[in-house]
């Protein structure tokens, strides 16, 4: 008996150990943008986003080092998009000059997930023409496959042999920070003035 009592014991002082530590951990790991955060990631940020390898519209490759050099807004679509693309990309600029009305400077991103159509020639006009300050990539089509898994995003092209094929996507919006990766993500139906608004609480933090 006296021995049941005194494993009982050591089980309980364990768990109490356990739990101290694990309070002591979470403690110090405390989310400094978690008053800007309106979503919740099934097993946390850190689960989206990574390093890619894609090619700029100078036909250059770069790495994400090498684009997300400041608070960075990426958008995974592509240019014969006939609707969604052009207005998602249109409402995320429209919340960069928003915030750069703030002082608050972010890159617009947009890789194309159809490497068949989209040269480097053809995303950098479609970018240019969205915003000045857009950066345009695309890649093999191994390296936008890359890409596209690291941000967990979807898509599949219907390549009939038709020229104009439609390209199922995932339609989400991803603000990506230098030295913390990617933060927070957002949907088709948020306005550029809530955008910029969410934005700017992660740039005010970091």
């Amino acid at each position: 008996m006296n021995r049941l009592i005194a494993i009982a014991a050591a089980v309980i002082i364990a768990s109490v150990l356990a739990a101290t530590w694990i309070m002591t951990m979470n403690a110090g790991e405390e989310d400094q943008f978690a008053q800007c955060r309106s979503s919740q990631i099934a097993g946390g940020s850190s689960q989206i986003g990574g390093p890619f390898e894609l090619v700029n519209a100078e036909g250059e490759t770069v790495t994400d080092k090498d684009v997300i050099t400041q608070p960075s807004l990426l958008y995974f679509g592509y240019t014969f998009c006939p609707d969604v693309c052009p207005l998602d990309t249109s409402r995320n600029a429209e919340a960069i000059d928003i915030l750069e009305a703030r002082g608050q400077m972010v890159t617009p991103v947009f890789i194309s997930i159809d490497p068949k159509r989209d040269t480097p020639q053809a995303v950098g006009e479609f970018a240019s023409n969205l915003h000045e300050r857009m950066i345009g990539l695309t890649g093999s089509p191994e390296q936008v496959k890359a890409a596209s898994k690291a941000y967990k995003t979807y898509f599949k092209a219907h390549d009939d042999g038709d020229e104009y094929y439609l390209v199922d996507h995932s339609t989400f919006s991803y603000l990506v920070l230098p030295e913390h990766g990617f933060v927070e993500f957002f949907k088709r139906d948020i306005s550029p003035e809530q955008m910029a608004d969410q934005i700017g609480c992660f740039v005010d933090n970091m």
